[in-house]
């Protein structure tokens, strides 16, 4: 039967019928094609043309119509649309590969032992580093700044908690920065034992060591974007949702994509600085076929490992600590009016009940009833029984599945068995929405959609702990999630109409699996492969 379709396919490209048949460019064939478009859920065979979906149907009709230049045999595998991260840091991803990684460290003496081994090979003048996290070791106390003033007396050293929200810096990089133990920042901590520096600092205050950081060049960030893209693009990532840049990577991101140098899609949030909130709100949005630029990224709080999150009682595991709004609730209200009479959506990271409870009624109160403004709330991971009450579809819940599974060791300690209820509640949430916008958050977590996916479903570690699943009430269908991973991430973008499914008229962003998460048992599902990925009918990665 092959042989005779091959042979069928090869006489039809060689020779034309008596009716003329239409141009195209690609013609998928052979395929397990999931379109996550109502109308059409599943199909055969697609023909793509100008980079956008052009027909769907059987191999035998598209190839009796169309005159493709270029065929694609899937082989039976699993075909979706392009894979959209609706939070992430690409550009952060990118220069982590140029700094210390310390993802998946055990104990304080490995991250010790991973700046010496960067070090003797980079001899820079500044050491950076990301991804300890003290949950993981077992002292799971911060660490303090002595060692690494013993091994670095001379060269400044801040390495970066996995969640971005705290940093351990050493005396060299705390005298850069110009900080004593009489600096005071709002919104977040300088941690101090017996009036002495510890060398933490979490949330607002890190601004100060993160300013004394040597400018990357052009070269370096360039490097840092295109390396970023072939990791994206090897796990079928072809739009993603950065949280977070400023004016100049964007417009060095702009430049890229415009030369052709960078193919992946992104959905850039500007970060909520004075000038850049400035510049953004003067100049107006940007939307090319590549870029997107409507929304600013704001933080009410910080996170729950570095009990930075704020939250309406005191954490279980610190009587009388209730973590910290990053921004003043005044502050954040003025802000959401300005963006309100703007054509700017609102996107803010909650993690605590009290900031969530905050930035969902300011969202409802300054938008009056709007119904398309897609506000988003970021993580909106602990919220509180009577703001899941207030939530409707007129807001965009984006969420990451691997924080619950990261997180279930210890977020009960931090926030008792009560609150636990409104936590990591994805389920809830859709219920009330009726979209749920699926990320990483990475390099907080793996960039690996796959892992989001069986998070999100199984509720599960790479372990497959626990057995039954954690709080698995609240796990999502397979269809959920993959509708989270492309349709309700593009409608969170506002970019629905042209990608997050195969239908004709979107853009041909689309992956082959090596194996069907939509039916593999739910256990292998973290070892799903890419087989190829496809960004506007082009191949840009296959494996």
């Amino acid at each position: 039967m092959q042989k005779l379709l091959l042979l069928v396919l090869g006489v039809t490209i060689g020779f034309s019928c008596s009716k003329p048949k239409e141009q195209a460019d690609l013609l998928v064939y052979n395929a397990n094609v999931y379109t996550v478009d109502q109308d059409v859920p599943t199909t055969e065979a697609f023909i793509v043309r100008d980079g956008k979906f052009l027909a769907l149907g059987s191999t035998e009709e598209l190839m009796e119509k169309y005159k493709v230049k270029e065929l694609y045999d899937a082989k039976g595998k699993a075909v979706l649309p392009g894979l959209i991260d609706a939070h992430c840091h690409f550009y952060g991803l990118g220069m982590q590969k140029q700094r210390v990684d310390l993802v998946g460290t055990k104990s304080y003496d490995e991250v010790l032992q991973r700046i010496v081994e960067f070090q003797k090979n980079k001899m820079t003048n500044f050491i950076i580093g990301r991804g300890w996290d003290q949950n993981d070791w077992e002292v799971k106390e911060f660490p303090t700044k002595d060692k690494l003033d013993s091994l670095f007396p001379n060269t400044p050293v801040a390495i970066t908690r996995v969640d971005g929200h705290a940093i351990l810096a050493n005396q060299a990089a705390l005298d850069a920065a110009g900080i004593d133990a009489s600096t005071k920042v709002e919104g977040g901590e300088i941690l101090q034992v017996d009036d002495e520096l510890t060398g933490i600092l979490i949330d607002n205050p890190m601004e100060l060591i993160e300013n004394v950081y040597p400018e990357p060049t052009v070269r370096e960030q360039t490097i840092a974007l295109q390396d970023a893209e072939v990791t994206n693009f090897s796990y079928g990532l072809t739009t993603v949702d950065d949280a977070g840049l400023s004016p100049n990577v964007i417009g060095l991101i702009d430049s890229l994509q415009q030369a052709d140098a960078l193919k992946i899609r992104v959905y850039a949030m500007v970060s909520n600085t004075p000038a850049y909130v400035k510049h953004f709100l003067n100049t107006g949005p940007i939307k090319t076929d590549r870029l997107n630029v409507s929304s600013f990224k704001v933080y009410a709080d910080g996170a729950l490992g570095s009990r930075g999150a704020a939250l309406k009682s005191s954490y279980t595991d610190q009587d009388n600590h209730f973590g910290a709004m990053v921004i003043g609730v005044k502050e954040f209200k003025r802000l959401a009016k300005r963006l309100a009479s703007s054509p700017f959506q609102m996107n803010t990271h909650a993690i605590g009940d009290s900031a969530n409870s905050v930035v969902i009624n300011t969202y409802y109160d300054v938008l009056k009833g709007d119904s398309n403004r897609r506000w988003r709330v970021e993580h909106a991971q602990v919220i509180a029984p009577e703001d899941f009450e207030v939530l409707d579809e007129n807001l965009v819940i984006s969420v990451q599945p691997t924080h619950a599974t990261s997180d279930m060791y210890w977020a009960k300690d931090r926030l008792g068995e009560l609150r636990m209820k409104g936590a990591y509640a994805y389920k809830k949430l859709l219920n009330k929405t009726g979209k749920l916008a699926l990320g990483t958050d990475y390099p907080v977590e793996h960039v690996n959609p796959f892992y989001t996916f069986y998070a999100a479903v199984a509720r599960k570690d790479l372990e497959q702990f626990p057995e039954n699943g954690f709080q698995k009430e609240d796990a999502l269908t397979r269809e959920e999630a993959l509708k989270g991973m492309t349709i309700w991430a593009a409608y969170s973008n506002f970019e629905e109409k042209e990608k997050g499914s195969i239908t004709v008229g979107k853009v041909a962003d689309f992956v082959v699996l090596e194996q069907d998460i939509m039916k593999v048992e739910e256990d292998a599902i973290p070892d799903t492969q890419v087989k190829a990925t496809f960004v506007g009918g082009e191949k840009v990665f296959e494996n």
